[in-house]
């Protein structure tokens, strides 16, 4: 089976996000007050073959652990969707 995976990757709390921190100053200026909190990451997607969710979910962990996040500095959050390719099982 195929999933579509998305990966949000983040800074850890207490990593200095100054892309996140020149945003966040700037948007009052362009008339965006009360904007708080604001942080820069990236997103990943991709599709796996696996044989169910639970594995596809553990191999796009293990993908991001060692491949596509730093994990001393970044967090990521996995969201592993079947494909639907229009055939009914």
């Amino acid at each position: 089976m195929r999933y579509d995976v998305l990966v949000d990757v983040r800074l850890r709390g207490g990593i200095a996000d100054p892309a996140g921190a020149t945003i966040e100053r700037a948007l009052p200026a362009l008339g965006y007050d009360g904007v708080v909190g604001v942080t820069v990451g990236k997103t990943v997607r991709f599709t796996i073959e696996a044989t169910d969710e639970v594995e596809a979910t553990s191999r796009s962990e293990d993908l991001c652990s060692s491949f596509l996040t730093n994990p001393v500095i970044e967090d990521a959050t996995v969201t592993v969707t079947l494909v639907d390719d229009g055939f009914d099982a």
